[in-house]
């Protein structure tokens, strides 16, 4: 009898612990209609980034951080709701389909990798080109004629017929025409040639004539060594400033960081400008927990229109100081306006 009493409660008890585990595993799924956003990873660059023959062998490290991104399950949705670090978010493809979000994502990182690899060897005075390939779409405005023709990704090669040498021949022959004038564009998706033809409107409700496009160029570069950067299955721009400088140290074979560990986040353009990027506040985290001792962070002077643009009214550095001194006071945050801002700053450590 007590053996019959003993055998019902082990299987009590199995049932119980097999019940939560299928609850559990359930909970985990992620199938709400929510996105979570939280501290990603901090890489080190001596891992991503090889420069022919130029290796990093001094110690320290630049790291470049990155935003996890995943669909909420509802607990990873009740973890954001408790945890500061983590936010949830409606949408994080800006209504794109995924495999569209994802291609635009690896352009910006292209974008970034080429305007990375220019500067460091432009300030290294090593021998390198830049020649201009095209426009890349990046946002369509749903007001633009070409709206539904024209997609994020899309590489826009000639206007009616003409060809450019960089964006902005290209946005003075737009401005040259008048609204309502046609206007042809031949552009590639993939590797597919297409063509589209519409009128042109009046930008945000002006008398400027547009397109109504958000670009950046395609840019093609040529180096005196070969440069490989490796960024995994990171998208976007926001790695820009960071390889830059782990380029550039590899080619000027100096310890420009000092020994340090260093992390950063920031776009780069052709010019050296560095910009500002979202999520910056996650950012400082993932510095924090892979032991940065300093972080860069771009700079914008804080005036009133640019703070009332900005995600909940702070600008990169402002939002980066303040999470550091709440949640990383051992860390120093440095504010970077250009590539050769980020130089002389660290020459100061």
């Amino acid at each position: 009898m007590k053996k019959i009493l003993k055998s019902k409660k082990t299987f009590n008890v199995f049932i119980i612990v097999a019940v939560i585990l299928i609850v559990g595993s359930i909970l985990n799924i992620p199938f709400l209609p929510k996105y979570i956003e939280g501290p990603g990873s901090a890489p080190n660059l001596k891992n991503v980034v090889k420069v022919d023959n130029h290796n990093d062998s001094y110690k320290g490290k630049f790291m470049f951080t990155t935003v996890s991104e995943m669909q909420a399950s509802p607990i990873t949705y009740l973890w954001a709701k408790i945890n500061p670090h983590y936010s949830i978010e409606d949408d994080v493809t800006d209504g794109q389909s995924m495999s569209s979000y994802e291609n635009l994502q690896n352009i910006y990182m292209r974008t970034s990798i080429s305007n990375a690899v220019y500067n460091a060897f432009h300030y290294a005075k090593k021998d390198v080109s830049l020649t201009y390939q095209g426009i890349y779409v990046l946002e369509v405005d749903k007001k633009s004629k070409f709206y539904g023709f024209i997609q994020p990704g899309d590489l826009i090669t000639s206007l009616n017929g003409h060809s450019f040498k960089s964006s902005s021949q290209f946005r003075k022959y737009v401005k040259s025409k008048k609204i309502g004038d046609n206007m042809d564009i031949t552009f590639y998706r993939g590797k597919k040639k297409m063509h589209v033809s519409k009128k042109l409107y009046g930008l945000a409700g002006s008398k400027i004539p547009g397109i109504g496009i958000v670009l950046t160029d395609n840019n093609e570069v040529k180096t005196q060594f070969p440069v490989k950067v490796n960024p995994g299955q990171v998208g976007g721009p926001s790695a820009g400033l960071m390889f830059s400088l782990e380029i550039y140290q590899q080619l000027v074979k100096k310890d420009i960081r000092n020994a340090n560990a260093i992390a950063g986040t920031g776009t780069i353009d052709e010019y050296g400008n560095v910009g500002e990027i979202g999520g910056i506040d996650k950012k400082i985290i993932a510095a924090r927990d892979n032991g940065a001792r300093y972080f860069l962070a771009p700079y914008v002077k804080p005036t009133k229109e640019v703070i009332s643009q900005e995600e909940d009214h702070m600008t990169n550095y402002q939002l980066a100081v303040k999470t550091a001194k709440k949640y990383a006071p051992k860390m120093k945050v440095i504010p970077v306006s250009s590539f050769s801002d980020a130089l002389q700053k660290l020459k100061k450590l």
